[in-house]
């Protein structure tokens, strides 16, 4: 039995956090030996770990200024002082803090992954949690294995970081059978009508999300005559900074901030359209998850969107990172006679190759041959 360490940031409500507790939770418990352990704890998503997941922290809360402070360390000190044990494999579940205490492991028995999951573009974002681009090539260089969640990300990341090579693509595990299982469950909510089409968002409440560009487009469509209401759900920093544009937007009827919730599938599944508006992503869960239940897909084109529905917009619409060509792309799926049944068709076919238990045995193999 292999004992392995899955070190992340937090399990707050991100994709990639969602990601690791339905990896982890599936792995076969007879080949692994599985500890999940966070640089900060109180994430909403550790309630999910199964009880025979080992869990701990580093730290009981976050703190401002965090990266900045760990930089300060080098990383064999940081990794000295929170690896505790010995493991056959451990991962940095994600860029920068974690693949720098990582890095720092001693011990030449234990086998390095690190785990990429969004695009990074510039040698100045890629190194943030670094003390210099220097010191992150030379971290990421000591990494027996870099898994990437799409093939743009493996582009992205052997790009910038040339001196890494043993690089593998890997898609994101989705519990496919919960998922299908909770979309079914009733809705509460008012805000759905049957007369007036509902698009759906899902992430946390940032910058890098584009919700701000959806408020605009929402009252653009509103303007030219196309009724329809946007829900989003998620929690994050910039819920006030929404809300506000919201107001003064006089769209509170139509544009509604929902919060974070333990079952978006059936928010998704009730919807008629799912909109990702994101600067950047890796290999979009929540985009994952709209075309296992079968709600057609509107995108910015952003890591893995046409790996994921096709070079020709066969599963989904993708369009330019845009705020203008965005909204084209809605209001074409709105507007255009028969095209959202279609696509609707379409995402459940699509839907089907994202299986729980072809994802979770890609990376078993992985492990069992480092």
């Amino acid at each position: 039995m292999k004992k392995i360490l899955f070190l992340i940031h937090d399990l707050a409500g991100g994709g990639a956090e969602k990601v690791l507790v339905n990896l982890v939770n599936n792995m076969d418990r007879n080949k692994f030996d599985i500890t999940v352990q966070t640089l900060f704890a109180g994430g909403v998503n550790e309630q999910f770990l199964k009880k025979d997941i080992n869990y701990r922290y580093c730290f009981k809360k976050t703190f401002r200024g965090n990266s900045q402070i760990l930089k300060l360390f080098s990383p064999k000190s940081l990794y000295k002082k929170f690896i505790k044990e010995h493991y056959d494999i451990i991962v940095s579940y994600l860029e920068g803090p974690t693949a720098r205490i990582v890095s720092g492991c001693t011990d030449e028995e234990t086998k390095l992954v690190s785990w990429i999951h969004v695009e990074q573009h510039t040698k100045e974002k890629a190194s943030y949690s670094f003390k210099s681009f220097d010191e992150a090539k030379l971290c990421y260089g000591k990494f027996n294995k870099t898994i990437c969640v799409s093939a743009y990300v493996k582009n992205d990341f052997s790009n910038i970081f040339d001196n890494v090579k043993n690089i593998e693509v890997l898609y994101n595990t989705i519990e496919t059978d919960q998922i299908i299982t909770k979309a079914d469950e009733p809705i509460d909510d008012y805000f759905f009508d049957k007369k007036v089409k509902t698009l759906v968002a899902i992430g946390t409440l940032k910058k890098s999300k584009g919700f701000d560009k959806l408020i605009r487009i929402h009252k653009r469509l509103l303007d030219d005559g196309i009724l329809h209401n946007i829900i989003i759900l998620g929690q994050g920093p910039d819920k006030d900074k929404l809300s506000r544009m919201i107001s003064e937007f006089n769209i509170e009827d139509s544009f509604k901030l929902l919060g974070y919730n333990t079952n978006p599938y059936k928010y998704i599944k009730n919807s008629d359209m799912f909109v990702c508006s994101s600067v950047s992503e890796g290999f979009s869960t929540a985009a994952t998850e709209a075309l296992i239940v079968g709600t057609p897909v509107v995108t910015v084109e952003v890591s893995g969107m046409k790996e994921m529905l096709g070079e020709n917009n066969e599963y989904g619409i993708v369009t330019e990172n845009d705020e203008n060509a965005l909204y084209e792309g809605i209001k074409k799926m709105l507007t255009t006679p028969g095209m959202l049944e279609d696509y609707a068709k379409r995402a459940k076919e699509r839907g089907k190759e994202f299986s729980t238990e072809k994802t979770v045995k890609a990376v078993e193999k992985m492990f069992e041959e480092l």
